[in-house]
């Protein structure tokens, strides 16, 4: 079985492709509610043309709610996907997902599911077996993970009983297209930002 890469080799990947477009990094001081804000207009000064997510397929609160294929349909029809931004396949299994390559994030893998009433999405950080003192790390993000907006962190037991630190938001299965858009968006932003704000705890270990 092949080993999960961690998000500090996604960040690399990351800070990597930013440098090869001539872009800088900036850091800024603005007030939470605006983080969504800000990150539509970071989109912006990314490139000429704004970001703008396809009208095509847009789901709205009056609608019934998302299933996978369903979901999967529109975010194959949306701007972040057509454009090339990301990449999307439907993962099948008894709890089928889609999996959201992330290129402008190091090809960051997002993960959605659709569960009753919510829309889960996550992405792997590390494992916590490349962490020095987990005592430690889970006290700071308990004190700071209200930095990362829209997302928050846990400890999850996979399968074959390892065990990872993802990072994953939630939102409505009736929510329209765009905010779904926004909250994957925002948690691989999220997702690079906590592997920088964290990293002192890792070992210098690498998953491959």
């Amino acid at each position: 079985m092949a080993l999960r890469k961690n998000a500090a080799h996604y960040q690399r990947q990351f800070r990597s492709r930013m440098r090869e477009q001539g872009l800088v990094k900036k850091d800024i001081w603005i007030l939470p509610e605006n983080a969504s804000l800000l990150r539509d207009i970071e989109q912006q000064l990314r490139q000429v043309d704004s970001y703008q997510p396809s009208g095509n397929s847009i789901m709205t609160q009056s609608q019934s709610v998302w299933t996978i294929q369903s979901l999967y349909e529109a975010l194959a029809n949306d701007a972040l996907i057509t454009r090339g931004d990301a990449v999307l396949n439907l993962v099948d299994g008894t709890e089928p997902c889609l999996e959201i390559s992330m290129a402008e994030f190091g090809d960051l893998p997002i993960y959605l599911s659709v569960s009753g009433e919510q829309i889960i999405a996550d992405a792997v950080l590390w494992p916590l077996s490349m962490v020095k003192n987990p005592v430690a790390l889970n006290d700071e993000v308990l004190r700071t993970h209200k930095l990362f907006p829209l997302s928050t962190i846990s400890l999850d037991r996979f399968l074959d009983g390892s065990e990872y630190y993802t990072i994953f938001g939630a939102l409505s299965s009736s929510s329209s297209l765009q905010n779904i858009v926004q909250e994957i968006t925002t948690l691989a932003a999220n997702a690079i930002k906590a592997s920088e704000a964290y990293g002192s705890h890792l070992t210098s270990e690498s998953v491959a």
